[in-house]
């Protein structure tokens, strides 16, 4: 197997699972649908194209959790809003949740490493603009990392052996989530068509492990007197 670990770090971020009408929702970590949207828009995928999403869901995904950030809410109103039968509302409210200051470094398993170049390729230079959960939402770092394509690695030792992200001094223990088809939680993020909005549900296993080391900065050049 081989994995593609990503950056996900930014002063907010938003990763809704069941957002319903004047509440956006977000979970703890990145899902796999709002993932997967950020990977179809970097490559030029169209929300039509079911066939290329498919691709891209048969990919396992991981997620280490380096900064857990602070949920936090926002309250909106909005004007001349279409309503679903026609016509305008003049007031639409709404109220969403959001990650502020969280870093995740995040995992894509597969067999197929043309896929996974081709994802880590088109982070560099995307098509469409990329953004963590909502369109407002800009990452803080590149979320392509210049080492993050990893052959013959399992995404849990990938996770487990990737610099640790976050800031020192790092917690005890880092939480990992892992798509598994053994996984005691339910994820409702398992994108079937983006133009539809269908969606099926996955399992994850939730673990924690120790931070790994942060990479050590370059000492000063020094010479002999």
């Amino acid at each position: 197997m081989n994995t593609l670990l990503l950056r996900l770090i930014g002063p907010m971020q938003s990763w809704g699972l069941q957002s319903h009408f004047g509440v956006r929702d977000t979970g703890r970590e990145p899902s796999k649908s709002g993932l997967l949207g950020l990977a179809c828009a970097a490559i030029g995928i169209p929300r039509e194209d079911d066939a290329a999403l498919r691709q891209l869901a048969a990919l396992r995904m991981g997620v280490r959790v380096d900064r857990e950030g602070e949920l936090s809410r926002d309250y909106h109103t909005a004007q001349n809003v279409l309503k679903s039968g026609g016509g305008l509302k003049d007031t639409e409210l709404s109220t969403r949740y959001y990650l502020a200051d969280a870093a995740f470094l995040v995992g894509l398993e597969g067999e197929d490493l043309s896929l996974l170049q081709k994802i880590q390729t088109a982070l560099a230079n995307p098509v469409w603009p990329i953004f963590l959960g909502r369109k407002a939402f800009v990452p803080a770092q590149p979320v392509q990392l210049s080492d993050g394509l990893k052959t013959d690695l399992l995404l849990e030792e990938a996770l487990q052996m990737y610099p640790y992200l976050g800031r020192n001094p790092a917690p005890e223990r880092l939480r990992v989530v892992i798509e598994s088809l053994d996984g005691e939680l339910i994820r409702p993020d398992q994108p079937i068509s983006f133009s539809s909005r269908r969606f099926a549900t996955r399992r994850v296993r939730v673990s924690f492990i120790a931070p790994p080391a942060m990479p050590k900065e370059d000492l000063p050049c020094t010479s002999p007197a």
